[in-house]
């Protein structure tokens, strides 16, 4: 049995099979046995996010370990299910500074893709807003939903997907009039062709083992001809320390090493999950998964934006690309 979905609260619903998408105005999520991976956070500063519900008690149980000791890390195998996991731990331990930290760099309904600040607003990736209005949208790696609800004040019907509740919870606790749902990206709990669009900023492909697994899906619930973008950390990136000053300007690593980032507690279990593909990886990832390339995006850093957020800095964002953003269709 499932509960009716209800507004102001997040609602099971078991993962068995692929669901129809979800209409009407739902201000809850409907939950499944999976995760989602997501990305860690950057630093730019803001305001204290405020939930009047409990902290879930997985959640709460993985705060109480993170305070123990800090995680090592290192670069080793990780699969599918270890990666998920880590990063769902991570996220519902983080999701909270996370939101204080970049609340209001992200606003509560805008649509950025990346550090750098580039907006849907003037990129137009998903196409004009004008045209939004009526498409189904599927937001995977949602976070607390912002830009989903930029895309319902264009008209869009979205879906916001996230494998973390903690992150939803903030979704819930801004607002909103769409769906939320708290599923592992690599099993959609959508029926073949549920959406005209997705998108995707730093949410899912970076953190998972087999990026094809959610290419994939995503293809499947996409109707023909369907538009998905989504940004990730630029795959140069990986050769350079993850430091926003001059000792990240200096390559230290092989750029084609996949070994994934993974740090992991006392007893080696990881913790959080992060892998590497190049450039070329990524398009043969896509095409053999049914998609067509259509842009590949790679926003140059702007002089108004003087945060940094991690290893994401103006020294480094006018000397090396920080984020690449594909844009590709169903084929």
């Amino acid at each position: 049995m499932h509960e009716a979905a209800h507004p102001g609260r997040i609602v099971a619903y078991p993962a068995q099979k692929p669901l129809p998408r979800p209409h009407g105005p739902l201000n809850a999520s409907w939950v499944t046995t999976r995760g989602r991976a997501a990305r860690k956070s950057p630093q730019t500063s803001t305001r204290e996010p405020v939930i009047q519900e409990p902290v879930t008690s997985e959640a709460a149980s993985g705060a109480v370990g993170a305070e123990e000791a800090e995680p090592e890390a290192t670069r080793r195998a990780a699969g599918v299910t270890e990666s998920s996991r880590a990063n769902r731990g991570w996220w519902d331990r983080n999701a909270d500074e996370y939101q204080t930290e970049h609340g209001t760099f992200l606003g509560d309904d805008r649509f950025v893709w990346c550090p750098e600040g580039l907006d849907e607003v003037e990129a137009e990736l998903l196409g004009p807003p004008e045209d939004l209005k009526g498409k189904d949208v599927l937001e995977i790696g949602a976070g607390a939903a912002q830009c989903s609800r930029w895309l319902t004040a264009q008209g869009a019907r979205p879906v916001a997907l996230d494998l973390s509740h903690r992150q939803l919870q903030h979704a819930l606790r801004i607002g909103g009039s769409f769906p939320l749902v708290c599923a592992d990206a690599s099993v959609l709990p959508f029926a073949d062709g549920s959406f005209d669009l997705a998108c995707s900023a730093y949410g899912a492909l970076p953190f998972v083992a087999d990026p094809r697994l959610v290419l994939r899906e995503v293809r499947r619930v996409l109707r023909p001809g369907g538009r998905f973008v989504f940004s990730v950390t630029h795959p140069l990136r990986w050769a350079f320390p993850d430091e926003p000053g001059p000792e990240g300007l200096s390559v230290s690593a092989s750029y084609f090493d996949r070994t994934p980032y993974v740090e992991q507690d006392e007893e080696g279990l990881a913790v959080y999950v992060e892998h590497h593909r190049t450039l070329g990886d990524r398009v043969r990832d896509m095409v053999t998964s049914g998609f067509r390339l259509v842009d590949l995006v790679e926003p140059e850093w702007p002089d108004w934006n003087t945060s940094e957020w991690g290893g994401w800095s103006p020294l480094r964002g006018h000397l090396i690309p920080g984020t690449a953003i594909f844009v590709c269709e169903r084929d």
